[in-house]
């Protein structure tokens, strides 16, 4: 981190600037950083997240740590990556991390490290086969996977589904069509059969958002498709999936904790003028109270009756009522915000406006207040479950020097964004756990290996993992937790 780079954090974490005014002195005077390195994370000593019973985990997702593409179906990340122009660095997840072969050093990691949890994804196209069935190699890969984490104490927290469709379901229309939603739901109800009790806690999808938006609305996420007629229906087939898996999860596996995560992008206003703050509500309808409102409330937002019919979704009579019931937990994935204002352009609801600075490697700005209003704004909103933050972290421009990364910066992001969740948590927000983005670096998407998230760093020519100054961190926060 440079000397700006910390002044820049102090100006938008004032609350917590003694935490960055350590790090601009080591920088000045310097002095060991280790030394300061193991100290940084500097919650309230009688925070609720240094006890015990507060959940800690790392995450991954399977197509961006996995490889070995040939021992599964294609999905549509393969094709979207074979599409020229698609990915920042023209890479691919044919290897990634190596994880079906070095799963066994992943886990001594996370051992190491002293982590309650792992949340990862499994894999559809490597489980089921083309005709519907459970592909025993692959599933015979997550059961050892789960038996081992298990063994040492380490909880799963599995995602069904973080964007790797199969390739054969999108031919045949996707998320467009809703028959992906009950093949989701078969899917769901054979992986959970052969899971058995190994599992603590189930997750039907990764942010909505993203596959939906991303994915189908504007194109620069897999499959790549780019129409406002899209984006609505496909996110109605994910929460209806979503839904039609709950039901499955409830009478199959009732013993676990499961429920759905969502990313959230809170939407700041501009400026004062009414314009900007109704375009601001509607920037945050679309963005994001359109993937909770529905589970919670079981209706869209007010926005809805706002869209052309071509870009409306097609629900049909009960679809609101599946998509409604009730929940275990929340999982929220926050990383920045965003500003808004009123649209300049003919049928457009908002302006969208560029991240302000500071901002992290992959250009999002760090605003970790926006966290704090975030969770304080929800809790308003919605009669919640138990929330656990299942994604925070950064991109940082990490180097390998000497076997060490002094990811300087990505700990005071940490700090910082930590504090702000004590800070919601002290206003009455239920978060009973918080899981790190990510517990390595790997596939970043159309980003491909540009961006680094992990609090491991991998050396993709041989796949040595180090973990990194931050990973240390984070290892003296759990351990030095007390009991409640």
């Amino acid at each position: 981190m440079s000397y700006l780079h910390a002044i820049y954090i102090r100006r938008i974490c004032k609350s917590r600037s003694y935490l960055v005014d350590n790090l601009i002195r080591n920088f000045k005077s310097g002095q060991d950083r280790q030394e300061s390195i193991m100290k940084i994370f500097n919650l309230p000593t009688n925070s609720n997240l240094r006890k015990k019973d507060f959940l800690y985990g790392v995450a991954t997702a399977s197509f961006q740590i996995e490889g070995s593409v040939e021992s599964r179906l294609p999905c549509i990340w393969d094709t979207f990556c074979d599409t020229p122009g698609k990915i920042a660095d023209a890479s691919d997840g044919r290897i990634a991390c190596d994880h079906i072969n070095r799963w066994r050093e992943d886990v001594a990691i996370m051992e190491e490290l002293g982590v309650d949890a792992y949340r990862f994804s499994v894999s559809w196209p490597r489980v089921i086969t083309k005709d519907g069935q459970l592909n025993h190699e692959g599933v015979a890969f997550y059961l050892e996977l789960l038996d081992t984490l298990n063994e040492k104490q380490i909880k799963p927290f599995v995602t069904l589904y973080h964007w790797d469709l199969p390739q054969h379901l999108e031919d045949k229309g996707g998320w467009l069509n809703r028959t992906t939603a009950h093949q989701f739901q078969r899917y769901v109800e054979l992986i959970v059969e052969a899971f058995g009790h190994r599992v603590y806690s189930y997750a039907t999808f990764n942010e909505p958002y993203c596959s939906a938006f991303l994915g189908y609305e504007i194109g620069v996420h897999a499959p790549g498709k780019a129409s406002k007629e899209y984006g609505r229906k496909a996110a109605h087939h994910i929460l209806l999936a979503h839904g039609l898996a709950m039901n499955v999860l409830r009478k199959n596996s009732p013993d676990t904790m499961n429920g759905i995560v969502l990313n959230f992008t809170p939407c700041y206003s501009a400026s004062s003028s009414e314009a900007d703050k109704i375009a601001t509500d509607l920037a945050d309808q679309y963005i994001n109270q359109w993937y909770i409102k529905p589970i919670m409330d079981k209706r869209y937002p007010d926005i809805i009756d706002m869209l052309p019919d071509s870009q409306k979704p097609d629900i049909h009579e009960g679809d609101l009522d599946i998509i409604g019931q009730p929940i275990d937990f929340l999982g929220v994935n926050f990383y920045t915000r965003l500003i808004y204002s009123a649209p300049t352009e003919k049928g457009e609801f908002y302006t969208e406006h560029e991240h302000l600075s500071p901002q992290t490697d992959i250009g999002w700005e760090i605003c970790p207040e926006a966290f704090t209003d975030l969770l304080v704004r929800l809790n308003k909103l919605y009669t919640l479950p138990p929330i656990y933050i299942t994604e925070n972290g950064a991109a940082m421009a990490d180097k390998l020097h000497n076997g060490q990364v002094e990811d300087l910066d990505r700990i005071a992001y940490y700090d910082a964004h930590l504090n702000a969740l004590h800070d919601a948590v002290e206003q009455g927000v239920m978060v009973d756990g918080y899981f790190a983005w990510s517990f390595m670096d790997n596939f970043e998407w159309a980003e491909g290996y540009v961006k680094r998230f992990g609090l491991v760093y991998v050396d993709y020519e041989n796949q040595q993992r180090t973990i990194k100054q931050s990973g240390f961190a984070y290892k003296t926060l759990l351990a030095e937790r007390i009991a409640k």
